[in-house]
């Protein structure tokens, strides 16, 4: 075995069937991921932190334009919380979209030979061994180094880390090194069309990207050919799986993405998805070919993948058969025309504008030490917050109290206890933002409101999905990266569910019809 220091790069000398690993500290114990999968290491960026996500979540960061998930392994691995000093590092892994993992420091880039990779199970610690592939014995000293499953720990990022320790079957799946462990169990990027969830291998997908403002259409082509976008200045043409699938039509919105797959060196063709959910690994058996029954004749869905005791079925695409799609086939030749023609200035240009202009206006207010967004139309108005506010016998528990606006009744919630921050005294720049919830007025309580903001479409994307609770309520953020600001933009309609719109009017609610 060669050790070599992970600034070096360490990719030369690799023979036979070795593998290489990077390696860091977490509390006093050595881990290591696959080199392949690390993206990048950077030093801990400014995060902001989530409401209603899972306790091991730092934040989300900006990663140059993208909005990364980062998240502690102390505390997935249940170690005290410590201070990030200037040891501190993110290691990014990208299956899809990048995440990125606290590190108390880096340790060193090292060649292992399989047969130094002993099975996850026979591991004596504390940690728990389903988030690893094996251990590394004996490297220049250290008794092991647990090798990381990067991405059991995407897949688990957002469930909760209470679980049942599994045994007989649970070991038996657990497999002798990590180079059999991958060829046991198939890496995918699941995207949900219609409501249905499809996945594609995840050697298929070249790179996920946002939909852009304008789309150039290309005339003459069927319902299935959306158009063509410009990325990376080339032509890339976009094909709309819902067209493909006869399933209805729906508007692209903020959620909606292309996925890119790679037709050959040349050429892309970018997919248009609905969302894209997550990267999945799963174990190969628990994937079915498709009935033949079921089979439509072009072979696009090539089996079945059962998840969560058959209760969550993803059907998996097959490339190879998409690609012979008379719309591929057809969007491919018409961006070639395009390209080599008149044509592909004008294309560029078109595809190129309009996102300035697109913009949506919010009004953005702060909560500890994040900003907040909600959409101006969605405000009735700002009020201040007064002395003391009335309390109802009775009512919910999550009702501050009332307060008299203009002859009616307002009940009104602190959102800091609704985000489980810490309270903090009244003071004269916190103010009541008043929304109608399911025709029901209702103020919040946030520390302080600060402006009205235009911001363009073209900075709003998805908040990482990291609970159900968080992607109801916050499922969108602005990353304002010349001014270094994200703004969470809160779904207003989803503050407060249906019991409690029906318990904010018995309190005194006024009904806007």
């Amino acid at each position: 075995m060669t050790m070599v220091n992970a600034a070096d790069g360490g990719e030369t000398g690799i023979g036979g069937d070795t593998r290489q690993y990077v390696t860091f500290y977490v509390q006093d114990e050595m881990f290591a991921v696959p080199l392949a999968e690390v993206q990048e290491i950077i030093r801990m960026p400014d995060v902001v932190g989530i409401p209603k996500s899972p306790q091991s979540l730092e934040g989300i960061a900006n990663l140059r334009g993208t909005v990364m998930s980062v998240t502690s392994l102390r505390r997935i691995f249940r170690f005290a919380d410590r201070p990030h000093d200037d040891a501190t590092r993110v290691v990014v892994i990208n299956q899809g979209v990048p995440v990125g993992f606290v590190v108390d420091r880096m340790a060193a880039v090292v060649t292992v030979d399989p047969d130094q990779i002993e099975p996850a199970e026979s591991l004596g610690a504390t940690v728990e061994t389903d988030l690893l592939r094996g251990m590394i014995k004996g490297v220049d000293g250290h008794a092991m180094i647990m090798i990381i499953d990067p991405a059991r720990l995407i897949r688990n990022e957002g469930v909760s880390r209470e679980r049942k320790r599994s045994s007989g079957g649970a070991a038996d799946a657990r497999t002798s090194d990590a180079d059999e462990a991958a060829s046991d169990e198939l890496q995918l990027v699941s995207f949900e069309v219609a409501r249905q969830e499809y996945a594609l291998g995840i050697e298929s997908v070249q790179e996920i990207v946002q939909v852009p403002g304008s789309i150039s259409r290309i005339p003459c082509t069927d319902r299935h050919v959306l158009g063509v976008m410009t990325l990376r200045n080339r032509l890339l043409p976009l094909v709309s799986l819902r067209s493909m699938f006869r399933l209805p039509d729906a508007e692209l919105d903020e959620r909606s993405k292309i996925v890119v797959v790679p037709l050959d060196e040349r050429n892309s063709v970018g997919v248009v998805m609905d969302t894209v959910r997550e990267v999945l690994r799963v174990r190969k058996d628990v994937v079915d070919p498709l009935p033949n029954m079921l089979g439509d004749g072009r072979g696009e869905i090539q089996s079945i993948c059962r998840l969560n005791n058959g209760k969550r079925l993803v059907s998996i695409l097959s490339a190879e058969h998409l690609f012979r799609h008379d719309a591929v086939r057809k969007a491919v030749a018409a961006a070639s025309e395009m390209e080599e023609g008149t044509g592909m200035a004008e294309a560029m240009a078109a595809s190129r504008s309009a996102t300035v202009d697109e913009e949506e206006q919010f009004v953005v207010f702060r909560l500890g030490n994040e900003e907040y967004g909600a959409p101006i139309d969605s405000v009735n108005e700002i009020v201040r917050v007064p002395d003391e506010l009335t309390r109802v016998p009775k009512t919910a528990s999550f009702i501050e109290g009332v307060v008299n606006l203009r002859g009616a009744v307002l009940p009104v919630i602190d959102q800091r206890r609704r985000f489980d921050l810490p309270e903090i005294e009244r003071n004269d720049r916190q103010r009541i933002m008043v929304f109608t919830i399911n025709g029901v007025r209702t103020g919040f309580i946030v520390d302080s409101v600060s402006e009205v903001l235009k911001i363009a479409r073209s900075a709003i994307g998805p908040t990482p999905s990291l609970s159900d609770e968080q992607a109801r309520l916050i499922g969108r953020v602005a990353n304002l990266e010349k001014s270094k600001r994200m703004i969470l933009l809160l779904d207003v309609a989803n503050l407060l569910d249906a019991s409690e719109v029906s318990a904010v009017g018995e309190a005194g609610g006024t009904t806007v019809h």
